[in-house]
């Protein structure tokens, strides 16, 4: 068996291998999904020495949520850990988060609960080595696509050791968000909803809910009140939609939504704010503010 792998020995509620997705297949009903975080992913993989591919996926990591996980490398190995800010250890000793640490073979590596936000990302010099789906190693929770979540005792092999490594040692990383701000252009269907449900939209404050995955941030608040009565036939669906479903309340599509759906959308929220949604623990704040 090779050593260049990594063993898991606490997989945690939630961990999955990704990288920055499949783009380019909605038309064949499969979604993007990746990262949640990808700008936690780019950084990460600078650190460990990672370069990315010509197509401009990343090496893959592992996602955790909430409460982290445990891994065994059976070979020395480059690892950075960032995202959400975590306790990291090494072998029962504290370690550093947000830049690279070199674990040797067979050491533990434990990456601790989230002290803030909800995902901490694992990246690995050489990047999580899995085999690709559709051009991704990402696994995809709505369509079943690329790796099984981790178990406990799954091993995950490495990739070859990056030549050069990584030259920022300690980069800044942006906090958890107090306050989800989301910039969106209002349509497809904002016509479907009355001009009061647009003016809340726009100026009252919703909450994060803990019925939120990876699939999409549900919101709590307000509901928006439609225009149009009846049901559209399904249409296609984007990265950061908000779909209105008949209870009123918007709910953000995230990296592993349909790629079709049919509930209006109001709106779409612009990708670059998507990565501090990856972070909104539930009740945190959220206003939707209109840009043309």
């Amino acid at each position: 068996m090779t050593d260049r792998a990594v063993a898991v020995v606490r997989a945690g509620a939630l961990t999955t291998v990704q990288d920055l997705g499949r783009s380019g297949y909605a038309h064949l009903g499969v979604p993007r999904s990746g990262a949640l975080d990808p700008g936690a992913v780019r950084l990460l993989n600078r650190l460990v020495g990672n370069v990315d591919v010509p197509d401009g996926a990343a090496a893959a990591v592992l996602e955790t949520t909430v409460d982290g996980c445990a891994l065994r490398p059976r070979r020395a190995v480059t690892v950075a850990v960032g995202g959400a800010p975590c306790p990291v250890r090494v072998d029962g000793r504290p370690a550093a988060w947000g830049t690279a640490v070199r674990v040797r073979a067979g050491s533990l590596l434990e990456v601790g609960a989230a002290v803030g936000g909800l995902r901490s990302y694992v990246a690995f010099g050489g990047g999580i080595a899995v085999e690709p789906v559709l051009g991704s190693r990402s696994t995809d929770l709505l369509s079943g696509l690329g790796p099984a979540p981790l178990v406990d005792g799954a091993v995950l092999p490495l990739g070859a050791d990056p030549a050069v490594r990584g030259s920022v040692d300690a980069p800044p990383w942006p906090g958890p968000p107090d306050e989800l701000v989301l910039r969106v252009r209002l349509g497809p269907r904002d016509d479907w909803f009355t001009a009061g449900a647009l003016r809340t939209l726009a100026t009252r404050a919703y909450r994060v809910s803990s019925a939120s995955n990876r699939i999409g941030l549900r919101l709590e608040g307000p509901a928006l009140e439609r225009a149009v009565p009846g049901e559209l036939a399904s249409e296609g669906m984007v990265l950061g939609a908000v779909q209105v479903p008949p209870d009123g309340r918007p709910v953000v599509f995230l990296a592993d939504h349909p790629t079709t759906g049919g509930y209006p959308v109001v709106a779409v929220v612009r990708e670059a704010d998507l990565g501090a949604a990856a972070q909104a623990v539930p009740g945190t704040p959220v206003r939707f503010v209109p840009v043309r």
